[in-house]
């Protein structure tokens, strides 16, 4: 079997989807879908791998159909027994308005006020639900869908309050044709709210954004907070759930549960989901659960020790089975994943000689410590691959919250600050603070004792089915809790084991030269810049000093001013506005913490009431400025949390807008629409190499939403930002381009760079001048991050275990 990675070198584009099915059934064993929503999961791609009779992963045209509509899926599950949510459906253009009222009134809701939710009945699992008060309000947002072209059918729900949410993954163990559908442990889904900062929102559901980007606005609680006769029927019913639906190889069930003091009525004999405890109810059949690295499906799977290849392994070794021309593959003749080696620091200890260690830190106490677990995990999972190396995921956890200040938290005594070594299936949270919780939490008996009792009976119905198979040879993660260190403990064990110190910190600490300084005063090797060339960038007004005479080489800086957090509190705003807009010496400004990135805290200010808001949201510690609250239209701006003491102004550098549309094909794959006139866009590109000779990547044209500041999901939600690399012709020549990466290679010697960094500027599309915004010693390396597009253009490509490896090479050179 041929598990192919979809290079960029080998994409080809089909005409029709025919010529494109018509090429899959000549050249692959199996299809495993991984398209969400429209086409994906609604029978779409399955009808057509059918129609060609090509394998493929996953459940069947027809049962994918019935159970993507939520409006059908209910009625079904309804007929097979089930418990469900009264629902109402709004469908087409012409709307029966009249009964709806009827269908508040059965249900006992306030025609006016009653709470509901509101989604599109085949958009996914997130996509476009809203939460309505009252029937007009109801229909309004019902209309909205419909005339924004989510989806022509809407559905009406009683919003469950009270309730738990609740996701389970299902994974089918059984033989060819035969279901035998096994439950993993599911996940509880918390929403969260903190202090007057984050007051409960009206609308708090599991939309989109809490789903997607890495915020404190969710957690996840692995198996859930939920007595065991709850958890034994969540997976009792998402079992038989997936049976009476036909259901094949894997899916993700969502659900609720609404303990005994939560009204819920329904009909006496639906028998499938009453507990003692309360009652369950099965909302969403998800038949492609995300693949993302943190996932629901990875999360769960590592709990019971399968790894992310493992698990996908199983599933379409099961897959196979079903189809006679695969049969070889399933009866073992496939290459089997490797048993992944321990992931803690003192059985590394005692593994060969021949394998270099390296612990991968990230988290922190800044605003970018939820970036920094993303960028963490996706350099751990990269560089685990290599045989040669012993890969220990660690944490820096978070400092007290509750202090005044970013920068207080990071100016304490840093030595003494916790470090956890961590176990795979813990590293797969959204949040630092869940990976920190998940450790406590491991670590306390009684909860320990639970988890390993809820795991031992997953396993042991896991192994009922697949001890069948020759391909199967047991489980890859071993059931392990995390170790704590301080610390100097933690580099103190890192020179004991010689393991070089891949850094994924980003701000603070990580940033600022202070790690940097600790891991060379022990003689421990480490990625990225040294301590003097981290300290000067991480203070961008330091940078632009010890940039201030480049200019005639093209190297310009921007005029900055730096205010503390208590000046402008007690200040009058008015004054401070004229004052910064006099020395600036511009009337739009750009405020941005002066030790924080990421796009937290960076706000455009086009008068003195901008900046009140702004202020006040310092203040009151806001977790995020809504959208729309400035002059300026925006989205929301997420804010460092705590406040930092330190701001910084600069003019803002008003750039011309960038349309990217994918309606008419053109250079990239795209039509772009630019006019041109300020002759500057905005950059940003990574550099690599060693100190004195770094060497400049394609830069990218970075393509805001707005026009004005990148939004966190811009810059590290998969599929929400445009970045233009190379940049296109159209719009930088080939000559400015050039001249464009002298320049940054010259800012990037200047600085004493090394290893790795990212550098943010404008340029001139005429001369390739550059105009420098900051430099980021600890980029961020998500997978949706631009370093990773930027080295998957070079030639020839870099993949991102490649990329990784070189900066962990490069970081050994150094030391040696």
């Amino acid at each position: 079997m041929r598990l192919q990675y979809p290079l960029l070198s080998l994409a080809q584009g089909f005409r029709s989807l025919s010529e494109f099915a018509e090429h899959l059934a000549a050249s692959v064993d199996i299809v495993f879908p991984v398209i969400h929503g429209r086409f994906g999961e609604d029978g779409g791609i399955q009808g057509l791998l059918e129609e060609y009779n090509i394998p493929f992963v996953g459940t069947g045209s027809i049962e994918c159909l019935q159970a993507f509509d939520k409006y059908d899926a209910s009625l079904e599950l309804s007929k097979q027994g089930f418990i469900t949510i009264p629902s109402f459906l709004v469908q087409g253009s012409v709307r029966d308005e009249s009964e709806l009222p009827k269908w508040f009134a059965t249900n006992q809701l306030d025609p006016y006020s009653g709470k509901v939710v509101v989604k599109p009945a085949r958009a996914g699992s997130s996509i476009g639900v809203k939460v309505a008060y009252g029937v007009h309000d109801s229909l309004t947002k019902a209309n909205e869908i419909i005339s924004e072209g989510i989806d022509d059918r809407v559905l009406i729900e009683i919003f469950l309050e009270g309730g738990s949410e609740f996701t389970a993954i299902v994974l089918d163990v059984g033989s060819g044709l035969d279901c035998q559908p096994v439950v993993l442990l599911p996940t509880e889904v918390e929403l969260q709210f903190h202090g007057s900062g984050d007051a409960r929102e009206k609308d708090a559901i599991f939309n989109y954004r809490r789903k997607y980007l890495p915020t404190q606005q969710v957690a996840y609680h692995t198996p859930p907070r939920f007595p065991i006769d709850v958890i034994e029927s969540i997976r009792e019913g998402a079992a038989l759930l997936f049976q009476r639906l036909h259901l094949r190889d894997f899916a993700r069930i969502d659900g609720w549960f609404l303990p005994n003091s939560v009204r819920m009525s329904s009909s006496s004999e639906r028998k499938f989901g009453r507990t003692e405890s309360g009652n369950i109810i099965f909302t969403d059949i998800n038949l492609i659960s995300g693949m993302e690295q943190t996932s629901f499906l990875f999360q769960q799977a590592s709990k019971v020790g399968f790894s992310h290849s493992n698990i996908l392994r199983t599933i379409i070794y099961r897959a196979c089975m079903r189809f006679s021309n695969l049969t070889s593959f399933s009866r073992g003749s496939g290459h089997l994943p490797r048993r992944l080696k321990s992931s803690h620091i003192s059985e590394v200890f005692s593994n060969s000689e021949r394998t270099r260690k390296v612990f991968v830190i990230f988290g922190g106490a800044t605003s970018e410590r939820q970036v920094s677990l993303m960028s963490g995990t996706n350099v751990w999972l990269n560089l685990q691959d290599f045989d040669d190396l012993e890969v220990t995921p660690c944490l820096l956890a978070p400092t007290n919250e509750n202090s005044s200040s970013a920068d207080s938290i990071e100016e304490s005594d840093v030595s003494s600050r916790t470090v956890w070594s961590l176990p795979y299936s813990l590293v797969l949270r959204h949040t630092t603070e869940e990976v920190l919780a998940a450790c406590i939490e491991a670590i306390e008996p009684a909860r320990a004792a639970l988890t390993s009792q809820l795991r031992n009976t997953v396993i042991n119905d896991l192994m009922e089915g697949l001890t069948k198979h020759g391909w199967f040879t047991g489980f890859d993660i071993a059931d392990e809790p995390p170790v704590r260190f301080s610390l100097r403990e933690w580099i103190r064990q890192a020179k004991e084991v010689q393991a070089t110190v891949f850094i994924a910190v980003h701000g603070g600490i990580g940033e600022d030269g202070t790690l940097q300084a600790l891991l060379e005063a022990e003689g421990v090797s480490y990625t990225g810049p040294g301590v003097t060339a981290s300290k000067t960038c991480m203070d961008k007004v330091a940078t632009s000093v010890s940039l201030n005479h480049l200019a005639t080489s093209g190297v310009h800086t921007i005029n900055k001013d730096v205010r503390q957090k208590e000046d402008l509190l007690n200040m009058p705003i008015l004054d401070t506005w004229h004052d910064l807009t006099s020395k600036i010496q511009c009337e739009t400004l750009c405020v941005k913490p002066a030790r924080d990135g990421c796009s937290t805290g960076v706000a455009r200010l086009c008068c003195a009431k901008d900046l009140e808001v702004y202020v006040k949201a310092l203040k009151d510690c806001l977790l995020r400025i809504p959208s729309n609250s400035l002059s300026k239209a925006h989205g929301m701006i997420e804010m460092p949390n705590p406040p930092p003491n330190l701001l910084i102004f600069e003019p803002f550098i008003k750039t011309d807008e960038i349309i990217v549309s994918s309606k008419s094909m053109h250079e990239n794959g795209h039509r772009l629409m630019w006019k041109g006139h300020s002759r500057w866009v905005e950059i940003t590109v990574g550099v690599v190499g060693k100190c004195g000779s770094m060497r400049s990547l394609s830069p990218s044209v970075t393509v805001k939403e707005s026009g004005d500041i990148l939004s966190l999901e811009e810059k590290f939600q998969g599929g929400t930002g445009i970045n233009l690399t190379p940049p296109p012709l159209s719009i930088v020549s080939k000559d400015a381009l050039e001249r464009c990466k002298e320049c940054i290679e010259l800012i990037a010697n200047t600085l004493q760079l090394e290893g790795f960094s990212r550098i943010d500027a404008f340029v001139n599309v005429d001369s390739g001048e550059v105009l420098i915004i900051e430099v980021n010693t600890v980029p961020g390396m998500t997978p949706s991050t631009v370093l990773i597009h930027q080295a998957l253009a070079e030639e020839p490509p870099m993949y991102p275990r490649q990329f990784f490896r070189l900066l962990l090479d490069l970081a050994l050179e150094r030391s040696t």
